[in-house]
């Protein structure tokens, strides 16, 4: 099963460097105490599986993975033969997003249902490829990194490591806030500075669960 909606464009761009995932890596790959309080253990492995109650799905059609990842503590989605999305087909080249047609932005839509039910591995997956062929526009650039940011942040409190949590949860406002303050407060369908205040309380609380980030809310 793939992780990301297909787009179907000939734009696209090859990845240079290390992405933001990857300079996340060392924070996503470690590992975590077994068992963990909100697992279902899947033969002699951990799989979780999202419970929240979230908003409204903009792509419904488009459907979730297996199981929500987290590394350390279940198969690998595309590497480990029991990942879902093990041996999935090559993704399609993503389109430039234009800010103001996010609407129309699958991957960035999709990211969002992603993080709002609690895939929060797969949401910043599905916000990848995105973030590579925006960086022309360094607002949105930013933006989409700082999604990436905090949903990794985010996903640190299912791995129990604190430091990562306020790292990343840092970081990803902080780039959120300069799209603010350099574009507009409202960017691609989200109240940006209603967001990261509330991002930031909920890392200043020390979450011991991840369902209490706030959702993201899209709007015109």
């Amino acid at each position: 099963m793939k992780c990301t909606p297909p787009s179907r464009s000939t734009h696209s761009s090859p990845r240079h460097g290390p992405s933001a995932t990857q300079q996340a890596s060392s924070f996503l790959e470690a590992s975590l105490p077994t068992p963990l309080p909100w697992s279902r253990h899947v033969s002699d492995r951990v799989l979780y599986h999202p419970s929240v109650t979230a908003p409204v799905r903009h792509l419904p059609d488009v459907p979730f993975p297996a199981y929500a990842y987290v590394p350390g503590a279940a198969p690998h989605p595309t590497r480990d033969p029991k990942g879902h999305s093990y041996q999935t087909e090559p993704e399609d080249a993503v389109e430039v997003c234009p800010p103001d047609k996010w609407g129309s932005c699958a991957p960035y839509l999709f990211g969002v249902d992603l993080y709002n039910a609690g895939y929060l591995w797969e949401a910043h997956e599905a916000w990848e490829s995105l973030w590579h062929v925006s960086k022309h526009d360094l607002p949105q650039a930013q933006f989409i990194q700082g999604l990436i940011q905090c949903t990794a942040a985010t996903l640190k409190v299912r791995m129990e490591q604190p430091v990562g949590v306020e790292k990343l949860g840092t970081q990803g406002t902080e780039r959120m806030e300069t799209t603010a303050l350099a574009v507009a407060p409202h960017y691609m369908g989200l109240n940006i500075p209603s967001f990261i205040g509330d991002f930031r309380k909920f890392v200043a609380g020390s979450p011991t669960s991840a369902e209490t980030r706030p959702m993201i809310i899209l709007e015109d």
